[in-house]
């Protein structure tokens, strides 16, 4: 994609703005397809997944695109096949459409990004890091206790352990890769 056409795509997928150029606009497939785009289309494909998963949740189309500031026209170009409009006249998501997702996990090396494709592994990716943030506040290990053995499947396939070993995140987080900051941060 030419760079005139990614800066056009994002002044299109804001609320209110449209363009042809979404058309245009080729969903990443990959983890690496995703780091060739533009940072705009990135956070535009962040923002159009959540939204996906909201719509998923029984919120209106047009409420979570507001929220995120899209517009819910360009969200459905831009996510072909996921959205169907229901007998109730309301736009409904798909929630089993793999839809590329680009998610930070902890490993003993550090943070690592990857692609997930299925909204379960993106699910319990959340519930783990929801887990790992109780034990760094409060050094309570029990819902962490859920996770050992589990394994996250990437969207090449490869499986990676949950680390819930205390010992080594204590390690990560002090020295600072664990902070607050970094969770929702690029690893790169």
């Amino acid at each position: 994609m030419k760079r005139n056409n990614q800066h056009a795509l994002h002044k299109a997928s804001k609320k209110g703005n449209s363009s042809r150029s979404a058309t245009k606009f080729v969903a990443p497939r990959t983890v690496e397809e995703f780091f060739r785009m533009s940072k705009q289309d990135q956070d535009l494909w962040n923002d159009v997944v959540q939204i996906v998963t909201e719509v998923g949740k029984g919120t209106p189309l047009a409420a979570a695109s507001r929220r995120f500031g899209r517009n819910p026209r360009i969200v459905r170009q831009l996510t072909t096949r996921v959205f169907y409009k229901g007998k109730d006249g309301r736009y409904h998501a798909n929630t089993r459409h793999p839809l590329l997702r680009v998610l930070v996990i902890p490993t003993s090396k550090g943070l690592k990004e990857i692609g997930v494709r299925k909204g379960s592994q993106a699910s319990l990716l959340g519930e783990y890091w929801n887990a790992l943030h109780r034990y760094l506040e409060t050094g309570d290990d029990s819902a962490l206790n859920e996770f050992r053995g589990k394994q996250i499947t990437d969207s090449n396939g490869e499986q990676i352990e949950l680390l819930t070993a205390p010992e080594e995140l204590d390690r990560l987080a002090s020295t600072g890769v664990l902070s607050f900051e970094s969770i929702y941060a690029r690893a790169a």
